[in-house]
């Protein structure tokens, strides 16, 4: 009979044995539910300096003891990795404090603390700041709230002070759904059996099935080619716009491409406004949906009917002075109007005890949504003193009261107001706090914080959701379409996160998204 064939015996058997593990596999799943996790272990502990005994049975002569404080000094290796099934979030984190784990050395003293991860992960180093809570005192190592994909991981080499090697050390903190817990790698001689015999031999039965199936398959050579994943879209995508929020695009773009193959997304950023009126003439020349993206910092102010916002995430700008000038105590909103309105010329004016040079106002240009929030929600008006340089450093109009110029990206503001004493300008957050050669402005006594803004405790004035604009709604199944659903996802989501922006897709997120005035 034609159904008794060997390729359908083979496959009956194969289902049937599936279908068995796939049981088992629900009994499992059921009896141990997948769990958050965060894993600890202790790589290195050892002394600093010769292990030498001297009369005292067992004393170790270090490096450092002659240092004041540096006795018995060691240093401690402490890997810190997620070993469960499940990627972690910053919100994942339980902790009152602002920091997500703290590590504490029992008996002894941290003296410094040196943060060590794998090259592919290198964004993680943009949580270790001591404004996201890192840092450590006495006996306890504060841990940010790092979010961590499946099997990621990072080192801390700790130095120490005061105790011996061998003391305890543990991690202490909470995850929301799963746990903290110490671990270890096994050794080569200490490797538990994977599997019991019944499961080895349920597992050969099973291979030698799938094996055989395939030798027919592929001896056929009738099979169809594999079709790819169902949220991946072929094609070509332009993505504009705002040149704050690139950094995000760029990265995002590049994870889509990595995951899907035939998809090809360029990232020009050229301001918002120059972005979407970019969309906008390619739609009303189209007639259609053009495969284009434009990015907004805020809603934006081309009056077309046809363009259609996604809010993305919330961001974070700051004002930057140069370096020379130290405002400890920031200023006032009443203060940056009169700056901006020509009225402060020299920074004396603001507060004797500054140096007496004159104010330089670097600008965003006409283009930029950085610009227009700064103007809605500090200013509360339009930028009234004219531009009166165009290179920031020669006045072209003379009569002017302060000399301000305008620049195309916020990279090249931040680059300016470092090299020119005396100048003010304006910058997403984290692209700030990278830059070493610019001071970050409090408004108000209020300093910009992503933490205090998502947690509800900032009234910091300077910040504003970032939209994904397209012209009409790209059709289902379009490259567009795909990008935007991708981004809202859990790798868009954590992508937004580590540039320091806060992800429209989190559930704590939504409320403030839904505040934005426009």
């Amino acid at each position: 009979m034609e159904w008794l064939s060997a390729e359908n015996v083979v496959a009956v058997g194969t289902a049937f044995l599936g279908i068995v593990a796939s049981g088992v596999m629900v009994w499992y799943e059921r009896r141990v539910p997948r769990r958050k996790r965060i894993g600890y272990r202790v790589q290195m502990d050892n002394p600093i300096g010769d292990d030498v005994r001297s009369g005292r049975a067992n004393r170790r002569l270090g490096l450092f003891d002659e240092t004041p404080g540096m006795v018995d000094a060691t240093l401690v290796l402490l890997r810190i990795e997620n070993d469960g099934s499940q990627g972690i979030d910053r919100d994942d984190y339980t902790g009152p404090e602002r920091h997500g784990l703290t590590a504490v050395f029992t008996d002894r003293t941290i003296r410094g603390v040196s943060v060590t991860q794998p090259t592919d992960t290198d964004h993680l180093m943009d949580h270790f700041t001591p404004e996201r809570g890192f840092g450590y005192e006495g006996s306890r190592l504060r841990i940010p709230r790092v979010p961590l994909n499946h099997g990621d991981h990072f080192k801390l080499l700790v130095l120490l002070s005061g105790g011996d090697v061998g003391r305890a050390i543990r991690l202490t903190g909470g995850i929301r759904d799963g746990e903290v817990h110490p671990n270890r790698s096994a050794t080569p001689d200490d490797k538990p059996p994977l599997f019991s015999r019944a499961a080895r031999l349920i597992s050969i039965t099973l291979t030698l099935s799938v094996v055989t199936l395939a030798g027919i398959v592929i001896a056929r050579d009738d099979s169809p080619p594999k079709p790819p994943p169902m949220d991946c879209a072929r094609g070509s995508l332009r993505i504009t716009g705002s040149t704050a929020f690139a950094p995000v695009a760029r990265e995002v773009a590049k994870e889509y491409e990595k995951k899907c193959a035939g998809a090809r997304i360029t990232v020009d950023a050229r301001g918002s406004e120059a972005g979407v009126g970019e969309l906008v003439g390619r739609g009303a020349k189209s007639g259609g949906s053009p495969s284009v993206i434009a990015f907004s910092d805020g809603l934006t102010a081309d009056g077309s009917r046809e363009l259609v916002a996604n809010r993305v995430a919330v961001l974070a700008f700051t004002l930057v002075v140069n370096k020379g000038i130290d405002l400890p105590h920031g200023l006032s909103l009443s203060d940056v109007r009169r700056i901006y309105r020509g009225q402060v010329t020299r920074w004396k004016q603001i507060d004797r005890r500054l140096p007496d040079l004159p104010v330089v106002l670097v600008s965003r240009n006409a283009d930029s949504g950085t610009r227009q929030i700064f103007q809605r929600q500090v200013l509360g008006s339009w930028e009234r003193a004219p531009s009166t340089s165009l290179d920031c450093v020669h006045k072209d109009d003379r009569s002017a009261p302060v000399m301000r110029c305008e620049l195309d990206s916020t990279q090249q503001v931040l680059d300016k107001v470092a090299e020119l004493p005396g100048a003010i300008g304006y910058s997403e957050l984290n692209l700030a706090l990278g830059n070493k050669g610019v001071r970050r402005v409090s408004l108000d006594g209020a300093a910009a914080s992503v933490e205090d803004i998502e947690l509800g405790r900032s009234h910091y004035p300077y910040r504003g959701v970032e939209y994904a604009y397209t012209y009409r709604s790209p059709a289902a199944g379009s490259l567009a379409a795909g990008f935007l659903a991708y981004l809202g996802q859990g790798v868009g989501g954590t992508v937004i996160r580590a540039h320091g922006h806060l992800p429209c897709s989190a559930p704590a997120v939504l409320p403030l998204c839904a505040d934005d005035e426009g």
